[in-house]
C-alpha cells in the first residue's frame, strides 16, 4: 500500500468560469487535510490554466482529463500533454472508460498517452475496469489484467492506477467491499510481478459512485490508496467529506 493518498476529482464535461467558487471551497478545505493526502481536480480544458493560477501555492493540484499521444500536429480538437503542462497541469487521466467507450480507445492508445504524459513531465492516472457483462461472465480479472498489460508503459512505474468498474460509474451502484478489495489486491500483485518492489509505491485509486456515505468503507480497504471521484467532485462539500475519511 502506498504511503500517500490521492483524492482526485474528474469534472468530466462540466464547469464554466463560475465554477471557480467550487474550486475555492475545495482549496480552503484541502488545507485542513493531513499532509500525506494529495488533492487533485481535473476540470475541462477551458478551466485548467485559470484553475492552476487560482490554486497556486495551495494543497490542490490541477490536471487534465485526456491528452493526445503526439506533442503537436494536425489533430483538430485534441490537446497535447505538453499543452497541459504549459497550462500548469501536473497530471492527466488516460484510458477512462468513457474515452474507451465513446472514442473506442484501445489499450495501445492508452499506453501511448501515458508515455506522452511521461514525456511532458506529467503524472498519468491510467484507468482500468470491466463492464457488468464481463463481471457476470466471470471475466473481470482477465479483462483488467489485459488492460494492465496493454495500457501501462514500461520503465519506472511513475503513474497512478485507477480501478473503475464500468457498471458502477454514475450508476449509484458500487461493488461490495470484498469485490473492491479482491480486485485491488489482484492489481497490486500484477504490478509487483511486472515492476518489482517499486510497484509498492504506486497508488491504486477506486472510482465508481464514490459518495460520502460509502467512502469510509471503500477507502480504508487494503490497497485502496484514494479515490477518483466523478459527480461528487462537483460539489465541494461532498468532495471534502470524502477526503475527510483521512483526517
Amino acid at each position: 500500500m502506498a504511503s500517500r493518498r490521492l483524492i482526485a476529482g474528474n469534472w468530466k464535461m462540466n464547469g464554466l468560469s463560475g465554477a471557480s467558487v467550487t474550486l475555492d471551497k475545495i482549496i480552503a478545505g484541502a488545507a485542513k487535510l493531513p499532509a500525506q493526502v494529495d488533492v487533485l481536480i481535473c476540470p475541462p480544458f477551458t478551466l485548467i490554466a485559470g484553475f492552476a493560477e487560482r490554486a497556486r501555492g495551495s494543497r490542490v493540484a490541477i490536471g487534465g482529463q485526456d491528452c493526445h499521444a503526439k506533442p503537436s500536429g494536425a489533430h483538430t480538437g485534441d490537446i497535447a500533454a505538453e499543452m497541459l503542462a504549459d497550462a500548469q497541469a501536473t497530471t492527466v487521466i488516460v484510458g477512462h472508460s468513457e474515452r474507451r467507450r465513446d472514442h473506442h480507445e484501445t489499450d495501445a492508445e492508452v499506453r501511448a498517452k501515458a508515455l506522452a504524459a511521461r514525456r511532458a513531465g506529467l503524472v498519468s492516472i491510467v484507468c482500468v475496469g470491466e463492464t457488468r457483462a464481463e463481471r457476470d461472465a466471470g471475466r473481470a480479472w482477465a479483462i483488467v489484467g489485459a488492460q494492465l498489460d496493454g495500457s501501462l508503459p514500461d520503465g519506472a512505474p511513475d503513474f497512478v492506477l485507477a480501478y473503475e468498474p464500468v457498471w458502477a460509474i454514475g450508476s449509484g451502484v458500487t461493488p461490495s467491499a470484498a469485490d473492491v478489495a479482491d480486485m485491488h489486491g489482484f492489481i497490486r500483485e500484477r504490478l509487483l510481478a511486472r515492476f518489482g518492489h517499486a510497484a509498492e509505491a504506486v497508488r491504486i485509486l477506486y472510482g465508481g459512485s464514490v459518495k460520502p456515505a460509502n467512502a469510509n468503507e471503500l477507502m480504508t480497504l487494503a490497497n485502496v490508496d484514494g479515490a477518483l471521484i466523478g459527480g461528487a467532485s462537483l460539489n465541494a462539500d461532498e468532495f471534502l467529506a470524502i477526503a475527510g475519511v483521512y483526517r
